[in-house]
């Protein structure tokens, strides 16, 4: 029984999966589309040196172009704030007296402890202030 060369080139796109879904690494896909294309290449009746001449062509191509705005994409900071950047900049009402060495406030619907930003600064109760950062669990207000 002789195989075709297309269901070689098939099987060794599924060959390429397999490791693209163990290690998440995206270049095992763009081998497997390459290896794709190979296998229309052979079913279209060209030889073996067309086959892995697209082979080679396709996966390098996709891996100087997508693997680029992958990197570029993955590096990008997501649009909305979440977590502790999402605290910076909002503003909380004070609960019990803020100075360079501690307080309370209220920040979005939860009492923090505080201290403010200039330790010569003081901020008394019912004052509105602005979180500038966040230390661990302590707000830095002005």
């Amino acid at each position: 029984m002789d195989i075709d060369a297309w269901v070689w080139w098939l099987i060794g796109a599924a060959a390429l999966g397999i490791p693209l879904v163990i290690t998440t690494m995206p270049e095992f896909g763009m081998f497997a589309v390459g290896a794709i294309a190979a296998s229309a290449v052979a079913g279209l009746g060209f030889g073996a040196v067309s086959q892995v001449l697209v082979f080679v062509i396709v996966s390098v191509a996709l891996v100087a172009v997508v693997r680029p705005i992958a990197n570029r994409h993955s590096r990008q900071r997501p649009g909305l704030p979440t977590g502790i950047d999402a605290l910076k900049g909002r503003q909380a009402v004070v609960l019990e007296r803020v100075d360079g060495s501690g307080g309370r406030i209220k920040l979005a619907g939860e009492i923090w402890s505080a201290r403010s930003l200039d330790g010569d600064r003081a901020y008394e109760p019912g004052q509105e202030v602005d979180v500038v950062d966040i230390e661990g669990a302590t707000a830095i207000v002005l």
